[in-house]
């Protein structure tokens, strides 16, 4: 199917304003030549009026007809009989004054009608004659308005075309900007997310769009630098452990007799099993950032209830909840009872014989702390903490695995994506981590 109007928003516009012009201004024209000769119709009309009234007030006096031609020294009325078929008008008249007199009751003051005329009527008091007058339409009146006509014909068409051209002038003016934009970002890559399109000082509709525009390349450059930062961090964690079992295998190939083959397969476990972890968080990372989280009632209570009770022991380490409230929140059960169970397990590898689960509500939100006896958190990483594959130094220096560096991270997300929010609040000992959520 052809099209009917032309692809360039500017000449869709010059032309829309344009039509628009010529509808307006036609419409308006039409108003206002009808408005002045309705005008003119009207002065005549008055004017017709009172001629006829005159001359059917003589005819009351008891002026006869042809007397009144006498009096009358202008024309344009008619004086006959009542409205019926005889109306005492002759074939031949003879003129007196400015009028013919065709009968006794009946008498024509010349001109009467015509073209560019209004015409009245009136009848005497006693019904015995009607009385007709006519009025011409103001000539001066009339040049008026057929100028009038004149200058509109040709008017309208050219100031409909002149709004068309303003239009089509404006709004290229105004994509120019436009075209900055479109060619900065088309210049933009994956590597030089960092350039920002051109912003006009216009302020208006466009300006927005372009502010729009950089703040999307900003969170873009944000994404992409993040995706940058945890795909080195995740080789780096991964690097370790593989080095790690290949140095190990390596040394047990060069020199089986003289080292434990178990005590290098009990270290090769502890790599596997800590790749394995590594992995698995990397794994459900993603899951979190690729899959939406539903909203459903969700009580807290039971989360931490059945949390602690499905829990298995640790040796050294008790895992208590004090549940002051019963909270009620919208989001997805797996991932809250995820965040509760990252939660726990970063406090118990810091714990040195406790870990205390509360629950309470305040202020409209339901707020979850996980509180150990261990080290603490110093103030200066209280944020650091949340950043993908973060460990503290003393966190490196332990024996055991000491986390992925991925479950506070995966637990601040969490909770940003259900509306609350994650911290590290302040405590007299040990380390007191905050989590925060809308009541249902």
């Amino acid at each position: 199917m052809a099209r009917l109007l032309p692809r360039s928003t500017r000449w869709r516009v010059a032309l829309f304003a344009s039509l628009a012009a010529a509808l307006a201004l036609g419409i308006g024209s039409y108003w206002f030549v009808n408005a002045l000769r309705d005008g003119l119709e009207t002065a005549a009309y008055r004017l017709a009026s009172e001629k006829a009234g005159a001359v059917a007030s003589l005819l009351d006096a008891g002026v006869k007809p042809p007397d009144v031609a006498k009096q009358l020294e202008y024309g344009g009325y008619r004086i006959s009989r009542d409205k019926g078929t005889d109306d005492g008008c002759s074939d031949t008249g003879t003129k007196v004054g400015q009028a013919y007199v065709y009968g006794p009751d009946c008498v024509l003051g010349r001109p009467f009608g015509g073209e560019n005329t209004v015409e009245s009527q009136s009848g005497t008091t006693d019904g015995k004659h009607f009385v007709q007058a006519s009025a011409p339409l103001d000539p001066v009146g009339l040049e008026t308005v057929a100028t009038a006509q004149r200058i509109l014909w040709g008017g309208v068409p050219a100031a409909a075309l002149l709004i068309g051209g303003v239009a089509w002038f404006a709004v290229r003016r105004s994509l120019r900007a436009v075209g900055s934009i479109r060619a900065e970002v088309d210049g933009i890559r994956a590597r030089d997310l960092g350039r920002r399109v051109p912003v006009p000082d216009s302020g208006d509709e466009i300006t927005e769009l372009a502010v729009t525009m950089n703040e999307m390349l900003a969170r873009l450059d944000r994404s992409v630098q993040r995706q940058s930062r945890f795909t080195a961090d995740a080789s780096h964690e991964l690097r370790t452990p593989l080095a790690s079992m290949r140095t190990q295998l390596e040394v047990q190939l060069a020199h089986p007799d003289r080292l434990d083959w178990r005590h290098s397969f009990e270290n090769a476990v502890l790599d596997v099993t800590r790749m394995e972890a590594l992995a698995g968080d990397l794994l459900l990372s993603k899951l979190d950032a690729d899959q939406p989280a539903g909203r459903e009632p969700v009580a807290l209570a039971d989360l931490v209830t059945g949390h602690v009770a499905a829990r298995p022991p640790r040796d050294g380490v008790e895992v208590r909840a004090e549940v002051e409230a019963t909270p009620v929140v919208r989001g997805h059960a797996g991932r809250l009872e995820r965040v509760l169970r990252n939660l726990v397990d970063n406090a118990e590898r810091h714990a040195g014989s406790r870990v205390t689960i509360a629950l309470t509500a305040v202020g409209g939100e339901a707020v979850l702390t996980v509180q150990d006896d261990g080290p603490g958190i110093p103030a200066e990483h209280r944020e650091d903490v949340f950043d993908r594959f973060v460990r503290l130094d003393a966190d490196r220096a332990r024996e055991d695995d000491g986390g992925s560096g991925l479950g506070l991270a995966i637990a601040a997300e969490i909770a940003r994506t259900h509306g609350g929010a994650l911290r590290v609040a302040d405590s007299a000992s040990g380390a007191r981590l905050e989590f925060r959520l809308p009541l249902a």
